[in-house]
């Protein structure tokens, strides 16, 4: 007789497993009469959301509260139980505790709390014995969800979700079913007793049902977006969306780059660079796993960017006394790579600067050649190409410190709430056009496979 009880189990997860549907087809309806809301507006809402010192819920992920839950009916053995005018009440009420996103494994791995969770409707419960019916009341507090999702790119070279994984946890249940009628006090305090491990007996069972249309939803939201482009199987998007950026790059005539004349006085020499050319800058590529992650109301972005082969030329002229004496020639040098590593720190009160949290350099070995200086060039060339060689991790070292605090300086002038606000006319563009990862790429990969020889040839 006990199982017909793990139904006042289910209605608390029931809701999540069937809101999501329930809410988009409104949100279809809402569309078609009143025309889709501007997604600035929404940006908007979750600039001023986040100002807030403990912030709950999140704009545009609100649901109704109380949530209608759609009517159940349930048969076990010789039990059968059906449930109306169900509504949940505190869904809005979560908190994000973290949410981790490994992008070039494209794997996010999230958890949200609620403080408490209710349930509240009426039961009909008929046996061949009798038959009872009356209200109930279901009680979650300190409820865990965590979540993991991987996508992946399938046969068609269309991105999809792979494996989606959600688990719910609390500290405590109470349940309350009243006018349960004979036996109905010892049946609440057995129900009472277990009702945690009942509820994790038949949690699979329970979010069978909503991966399964969260994965359609995921999909749909991909083809939306991605769905008129090819990826390829053997680099991961990232990278694909990187050798595109280069190609933007090149496109751009940036590569070679043109170095302003440099010009400085040194006790009586004065020293004159022109004509500096550095090749190579296109040659930028992904250094490792590239991580975005909120936690404690902050987002922090902790990526590597590295070079191939940077080479350079310029032209220089030292001069003496006035220019009475001078000389002048060309230098050249080769750079084997560049490589940082960035962890930068973004509160999501936006009126908070950015904050630069590690900065870790490396340079390849360095080599050079000067001409114009007769027998000095010899020692210029020596020291060039031997002292930074042996000292270049001491040098990297000692730049680092200076460098990073000279980056945080410029972070500390800009104002994120209004670089974002800048942006807003222009999202709102996109959105009327239909966003689409090709319009913003600039690209057309929707018939066409990818060349993977366009990730390695740098």
């Amino acid at each position: 007789m006990l199982r017909f009880t793990l139904l006042c189990l289910i209605l608390a997860s029931h809701s999540f497993a069937n809101n999501e549907d329930a809410h988009r087809r409104d949100e279809e309806t809402r569309k078609l009469a009143e025309g889709e809301k501007k997604i600035s507006e929404q940006i908007l809402k979750v600039l001023e959301h986040f100002k807030q010192p403990n912030p709950e819920g999140l704009p545009g992920a609100n649901l109704p509260d109380p949530y209608p839950v759609p009517n159940m009916r349930h048969t076990f053995s010789m039990v059968s139980m059906y449930f109306e005018n169900v509504a949940l009440h505190g869904i809005n009420k979560f908190r994000i505790i973290y949410v981790n996103a490994e992008v070039a494994s494209m794997e996010v791995n999230a958890a949200m709390s609620i403080r408490n969770l209710q349930a509240l409707g009426n039961y009909t419960m008929s046996t061949w014995l009798s038959k009872s019916r009356g209200p109930f009341t279901v009680n979650l507090t300190n409820i865990k969800v965590t979540a993991r999702a991987t996508l992946g790119v399938e046969r068609d070279g269309k991105l999809r979700a792979q494996q989606i994984d959600i688990d719910v946890s609390f500290q405590s249940i109470d349940m309350n079913f009243e006018n349960l009628g004979f036996l109905g006090s010892i049946f609440q305090g057995m129900v009472n007793s277990i009702g945690t491990f009942l509820f994790d007996s038949i949690k699979p069972f329970i979010l069978k049902e909503a991966l399964t249309k969260m994965r359609a939803e995921i999909n749909a939201k991909l083809d939306e977006v991605a769905g008129d482009m090819q990826f390829p199987n053997s680099i991961s998007p990232l990278d694909m969306v990187i050798a595109e950026a280069r190609k933007k790059v090149q496109e751009m005539e940036v590569d070679p780059y043109q170095v302003k004349d440099y010009n400085a006085s040194v006790s009586i020499f004065d020293i004159t660079l022109s004509r500096t050319w550095i090749t190579g800058i296109s040659s930028f590529h992904r250094v490792g796993n590239i991580t975005m992650k909120i936690e404690n109301n902050t987002a922090v972005a902790d990526f590597s960017i590295g070079t191939q082969k940077l080479e350079g030329k310029t032209q220089w002229d030292i001069s003496a006394v006035g220019g009475l004496l001078s000389r002048s020639g060309t230098a050249s040098f080769s750079i084997e790579y560049i490589a940082a590593r960035f962890v930068v720190a973004q509160p999501l009160d936006t009126r908070e600067h950015p904050e630069i949290r590690g900065l870790d350099i490396e340079v390849g070995n360095i080599q050079a050649r000067c001409d114009g200086a007769g027998t000095i060039d010899y020692g210029v060339e020596f020291v060039v190409n031997i002292l930074p060689n042996l000292l270049r991790y001491q040098i990297t070292d000692a730049v680092e410190g200076p460098l990073q605090e000279r980056l945080q300086q410029e972070l500390n002038k800009v104002d994120v709430e209004e670089m974002i606000k800048s942006k807003l006319p222009k999202i709102d563009e996109m959105q009327e056009s239909g966003f689409r990862l090709s319009t913003i790429l600039g690209t057309t990969t929707s018939n066409e496979p990818y060349d993977d020889d366009e990730f390695f040839n740098f």
